[in-house]
């Protein structure tokens, strides 16, 4: 493997401060990219910034809230005004609605839709609209982090229907932007993503009946998946070594979608 093979490519991660965010921030630091950074959480940032810089890579931290669209757009051009370029996209951020009202949905509320779509999907519709015009000047690559629940039904357990129709959009967001841009060369895949050892999962991590479940939910390991796992596939996607894939939704699940 080429172990600098992003070397002269400015690639940006969204949900940057922690993470799969993090984690691949640092995997495409290590292998030649200089990142750019993007979160709201600005202390998460300087650590993940801080992480990259210790081990000799290089990137930069913008602070902004991805459901406002004038922030993004300002960011983005900053980002290719200071750098002249942009060959990558992961986006990354996002999150459960549950604490917004999400859930079944006869029970989730008209507030927790809205919020759990916005923080799903229109963060990722917005980093996509102003992204994907310097990235066709460089025929770069998107990677949007979809979820096993934007795929299948989610029992019990994991009844948050608002964010499984997010993921799903994410889904159909990603494959109608492949065909329309393949053309120019810009290529768009999806890691749908199952039960991930991150923050936004610590409350699945600390449930002693969720975690009973996981040989049955992800039975190539029985447990979590890692960081590194999700990382590890998006630097693949990002990279020239998947130059010949697009629109394809990756399953990254430790076995969740085959049962």
């Amino acid at each position: 493997m080429d172990t600098k093979r992003f070397s002269g490519k400015n690639i940006i991660v969204t949900g940057a401060a922690s993470g799969i965010g993090r984690a691949t921030a640092m995997r495409l630091a290590a292998e030649g990219a200089y990142v750019i950074l993007f979160d709201r959480d600005s202390a998460g940032l300087d650590d993940t910034a801080g992480q990259i810089n210790i081990k000799g890579g290089f990137c930069a931290t913008y602070t902004l809230d991805l459901t406002n669209e004038a922030s993004v757009q300002k960011a983005v051009a900053s980002v290719v005004t200071k750098q002249g370029s942009l060959h990558g996209l992961f986006n990354v951020a996002g999150g459960s609605g549950r604490r917004f009202g999400d859930g079944p949905v006869d029970a989730a509320t008209l507030a927790g839709w809205h919020t759990t779509m916005e923080l799903n999907l229109t963060t990722m519709f917005l980093m996509c609209k102003y992204a994907v015009p310097p990235l066709l000047e460089t025929r770069g690559a998107i990677v949007n982090l979809g979820s096993v629940l934007g795929l299948v039904g989610g029992d019990e357990d994991f009844a948050t229907h608002a964010y499984a129709a997010a993921k799903a959009g994410v889904v159909g967001l990603s494959r109608s932007m492949a065909s329309y841009y393949a053309l120019r060369g810009l290529r768009v895949n999806v890691i749908a993503a199952g039960l991930i050892a991150t923050p936004m999962s610590r409350r699945a991590q600390s449930d002693e009946h969720i975690l009973s479940r996981l040989p049955q939910l992800q039975p190539l390991t029985g447990g979590f998946g890692q960081p590194d796992d999700i990382a590890s596939t998006a630097a693949f996607l990002l990279s020239d070594d998947s130059a010949f894939i697009t629109g394809a939704v990756l399953t990254v699940d430790g076995g969740w979608t085959v049962r």
